[in-house]
């Protein structure tokens, strides 16, 4: 439980400084922030693996990059479904998916830090004389 509430919080924190980044990507309150940030989160794990497994097609042969697609889509969908959270467009909602993956990754990896984190960052030693 722990871990869903951490997750929820690195969203909403990459949503928030998002919108500062991107001056098409509004919040009227908290409230919409914490359940945008909430439904995003339930959009990325249930329809985005269906809307991949759809376009599995168009996404090979675009090596991968209709997946930003996906991600914008789901910024999109998201910002439809809430009150209070506003995306201008599609290229807002494109450039800020791309950020908030690379933040969330980044943000993550310093969290999550476990044996099964598949980038390891090498813990400077004390040099003995």
């Amino acid at each position: 439980m722990m871990e869903f509430i951490v997750h929820w919080g690195v969203t909403a924190l990459s949503l928030w400084i998002a919108s500062f980044l991107f001056h098409g990507i509004s919040f009227s309150s908290k409230r919409s922030l914490l359940i945008s940030a909430l439904l995003l989160g339930f959009a990325n794990a249930v329809i985005r693996p269906i809307i991949i497994l759809l376009t599995i097609p168009l996404t090979l042969i675009t090596f991968g990059g209709f997946l930003l697609v996906i991600n914008a889509l789901m910024m999109m969908l998201v910002s439809a479904l809430v009150p209070g959270f506003k995306v201008s467009g599609f290229w807002t909602a494109f450039f800020a998916s791309i950020f908030m993956a690379v933040l969330s990754f980044v943000v993550g990896m310093f969290i999550f830090q476990s044996g099964d984190n598949p980038i390891i960052i090498p813990r400077q030693r004390g040099i003995i004389i």
